[in-house]
Parts: C-alpha cells; structure tokens; sequence
C-alpha cells in the first residue's frame, strides 16, 4: 500500500512540475533530442547494432525453430497420450 501512495505522489509530483515548465521547455528537449537521434553518429551506431543483431537471429534462427519444433512434438505427444488414457486433455 505504502508503495501506491509513493508512485501515485510521485506522479502527481512530476504532473505538477511538468505541468509548470509548460509547453515550450517541452519542445526544447523534444528539439534536443531529435537532434540527437539524428546526428550522423548516433545513426552510425544504430546502424551497427541493428546490423549485429540481424546477423545474430539470422545465424541462430535455425537453432530456435528446432527448438520450437520440439517442443510442439512433446506437447502434441503429451496430448496424445492424454487422449489415449481416457483423461481430458486440457482446453487452451
């Protein structure tokens, strides 16, 4: 309880102070960090990390789909097996 009383201070906190620096601070950070997001270098980086994290579902793909597939063919069994007991299988 004594944490909701925290979070909710807290956001009226922030409402309240957010409220007073107004509309043109709010454009001023919003100016700042669209510059930010689009210097040559940031983009540079994204680009790297986007390039590296496709490179890395691209090599382990495989692996997950062959786990994925597994563990269809355990639960299909199980099933299965279920089915053949006389027990209901459980609904989804």
């Amino acid at each position: 309880m004594q944490g909701r009383v925290l979070f909710v201070a807290g956001a009226a906190i922030g409402y309240v102070l957010g409220a007073r620096a107004g509309r043109r601070r709010y454009d001023q950070i919003k100016a700042t960090a669209d510059r930010v997001w689009n210097d040559k270098n940031v983009q540079k980086s994204v680009n790297d990390v986007v390039g590296t994290v496709q490179g890395f579902v691209k090599d382990k793909a495989p692996e997950v789909q062959g786990a994925v597939v597994g563990q269809a063919k355990k639960v299909v069994a199980r099933v299965k097996k279920s089915d053949d007991d006389g027990v209901p299988s459980p609904s989804i």
